[in-house]
């Protein structure tokens, strides 16, 4: 008797099997990142650094499709509280944080229905949640992975096939390996010194002349928690650049090169930064000093009944 393909929601006798699955996405889109098991069970209980939002979510589920013992395909949905101290952009809305399936499974004539078939128990939890719309999204629990990356054409099929429509903006996320950011450097301003303090994001780093703070550069090193793991070395991200719109075309390339000081004595060895498509100058400024693009990701997916 041939194997079924059924949608039913997640045990946790599926960890291993879904970590492996939100660990191909994610390794396609950032070079060497994975999660463990124990990020992927947390992420799905909650997700701590998403302060303001997290605490606005009144329901999770997490729903996969199996075929022969084999995870195909899986998605997390969350319903956000429809009270008055949440957000008017998120009351009473539910969210597919993620949606998941292997390319492979459209191949197969035992899995191909399982995208549409997980996006319609989708629907069907949202209806028994009777949320007020629908979002999507891919933020996995994996630093630079989130909305739907350019390494992703098979899940926007499946979305686009369902009714979302992209709102949102395209962003742009680059990498740099630490060492290929520019070199620590004389200042290029008189009486320009650095000053180091805790920032709204991470730590900052500000390019500071008579006492006034004229640039800044804010770094999270906290990405590589112990409960994860990149194989290439300790994960920072920019978290907040800000310059003046006349700027010494070296104030840049000196920041960078204090954060390349910062960051190694972290012993971070790769650097991750984020642009939006219509960011021209920042995003020349990071090509020129290190950085590489690694993917263009559609955020704010809606979805629109036919």
């Amino acid at each position: 008797m041939p194997a079924t393909l059924h949608v039913r929601t997640f045990h946790r006798e599926d960890r291993d099997q879904l970590t492996t699955l939100i660990n191909v996405h994610a390794a396609a889109v950032v070079p060497g990142a994975v999660a463990s098991v124990n990020t992927v069970l947390s992420s799905l209980e909650r997700s701590p650094e998403e302060f303001v939002t997290d605490p606005w979510i009144a329901e999770r589920a997490t729903l996969v499709a199996e075929h022969a013992g084999r995870i195909v395909a899986a998605a997390h949905l969350v319903r956000y509280a429809n009270d008055p101290d949440v957000s008017e952009d998120y009351r009473d809305t539910g969210h597919i944080v993620w949606f998941l399936h292997h390319p492979s499974v459209a191949e197969d004539p035992g899995t191909e229905q399982a995208p549409d078939l997980l996006m319609a128990a989708c629907f069907a939890q949202f209806n028994r949640w009777h949320v007020s719309s629908r979002h999507a999204d891919g933020r996995l629990p994996i630093p630079g992975v989130y909305g739907v990356p350019d390494q992703w054409p098979h899940i926007r099929e499946v979305l686009e096939r369902a009714g979302f429509v992209q709102l949102g903006e395209t962003e742009i996320l680059f990498l740099a390996r630490v060492a290929d950011l520019p070199a620590p450097a004389p200042a290029p301003l008189p009486g320009l010194t650095l000053r180091r303090t805790l920032g709204v994001l991470g730590t900052r780093l500000s390019a500071v002349v008579d006492a006034e703070e004229i640039a800044y550069i804010e770094l999270d090193t906290t990405l590589d928690r112990p409960e994860r793991h990149v194989r290439s070395g300790g994960m920072a991200d920019v978290s907040d650049l800000e310059l003046p719109q006349d700027a010494h075309p070296d104030l840049l390339p000196w920041l960078l090169g204090q954060a390349r000081a910062w960051l190694t004595l972290c012993g971070a060895g790769r650097l991750l930064a984020y642009a939006t498509h219509d960011e021209k100058e920042e995003i020349e400024g990071m090509l020129r000093h290190g950085f590489v693009e690694l993917t263009r990701t559609a955020r704010g997916w809606h979805h629109r009944p036919a």
